[in-house]
């Protein structure tokens, strides 16, 4: 619901609905400080508001990246969220303060390729009051050309001068120019070796650590946090919160609470096989399961373990959720390691239409994978699978 703007006239005002300000709790278990616990609360309540402004204004289908799910994993670190209108991606970057004199956006936002945005949105978030004004907004390419880059925050500012302070441009910008250029060329920051990511995660997942942001530089914390699985891992390693992605715990014991909250199942097979052929064959107890929405279709990602306990073969094998359904030609599903780095016959792609693809690989007990499959499946999140 929007409110009727009181104080400046080209400001817009959004109501923080009722639910969420329940919802959104102060004293949250799911951050490691009050800092970041605070950082989170005010989040949580930006987009409550914004988020279904853009759905109405903008694009029904407007959402949350990478997934609803990850943003306690961002928000523990940075401050701002990514919300995808069609092709083009905006960044809310909340603060509670009064004074609307300029923009601060993280620097992750900016510089990171993976993260960085079209449209950033400036929002004063007033819980007491329970709404949220959205004062003006600008473009990736702003920043970079006009901001100020502050090292002291690692954040760039933009003077509300410099902003458009009339949102209702954004939507005809958006209708009438979709494709403006909003962005400046940025440069990928560099990958790390797996070895120094978790040296780094063991130093900056002590939650006494406030502001891990700023104490590496920033190349090396770009590298970390831009890997979705690592980016989980620190942020577990923060809240204390045990191994989440190991296949053969879920194997044996079930998926874990993580798992299960991105779609990750465990299939017992050993009623689906029993006479299933003339000859015995080993078949595993039980396989990993996966639904992805890709192109508007559903799939299925499968982990099956093969062979004896003590020389397992782990085939990933992907296949449409409709039977007798194929996948077309150009998809690809492809392994890495855990530091995103190919191996001989990592991938396998489809030339033209197949029933499946599949990869199968021997791993190392405590070895971890990264799955990827293209065209991107919604709400991608690069995740490691500890085997």
């Amino acid at each position: 619901m929007t409110l009727s703007a009181f104080a400046n006239p080209t400001d817009l005002l959004l109501e923080i609905p009722v639910n969420a300000q329940n919802r959104a709790d102060i004293a949250s278990p799911s951050f490691s400080n009050p800092s970041s616990r605070y950082q989170g609360y005010i989040n949580e309540l930006c987009l409550s508001a914004v988020l279904p402004w853009l759905q109405e204004d903008f694009a029904p289908q407007a959402k949350v990246w990478p997934t609803t799910t990850a943003l306690p994993s961002f928000w523990e670190l940075v401050n701002g969220t990514a919300v995808l209108v069609d092709a083009k991606r905006f960044i809310l970057v909340p603060s509670e303060t009064i004074d609307l004199s300029e923009i601060r956006v993280p620097q992750e936002w900016v510089d990171l390729l993976s993260w960085s945005g079209d449209y950033y949105l400036a929002v004063q978030v007033e819980p007491d009051e329970g709404y949220v004004r959205i004062w003006g907004y600008c473009t990736h390419a702003q920043l970079k050309n006009q901001g100020h880059y502050d090292a002291g925050d690692r954040t760039y500012t933009l003077d509300k001068t410099e902003l458009t302070n009339d949102i209702s441009v954004l939507a005809v910008t958006q209708e009438l120019c979709p494709q403006i250029a909003t962005r400046s060329a940025i440069s990928a920051v560099p990958s790390l070796p797996q070895p120094q990511a978790q040296n780094l995660i063991a130093r900056l997942g002590k939650p006494e650590v406030v502001t891990p942001r700023l104490e590496i530089p920033f190349q090396l914390w770009g590298g970390l946090i831009e890997h979705g699985g690592w980016r989980q891992s620190l942020y577990q390693q923060r809240l204390g919160i045990p191994e989440q992605w190991s296949v053969l715990q879920w194997l044996q014991n079930g998926v874990s609470q993580v798992g299960e909250t991105i779609g990750w199942e465990r299939l017992n097979l050993q009623l689906s096989f029993v006479g299933a052929r003339g000859v015995e064959e080993t078949q595993p107890d039980s396989i990993l399961s996966r639904q992805l929405a890709i192109a508007g279709q559903i799939y299925e990602l499968l982990v099956i373990p093969q062979g004896e306990a003590d020389a397992l073969i782990w085939r990933f094998q992907l296949r449409n959720a409709t039977v007798g359904a194929a996948i077309p030609g150009g998809f690809k599903l492809r392994l890495l390691t855990e530091d995103l780095q190919p191996f001989p016959n990592n991938e396998d792609i489809a030339t033209t239409a197949v029933e499946q693809l599949f990869v199968e690989v021997a791993l190392e007990p405590g070895e971890g994978i990264v799955w990827e499959i293209e065209p991107l499946p919604e709400n991608y999140d690069r995740e490691i699978l500890k085997f």
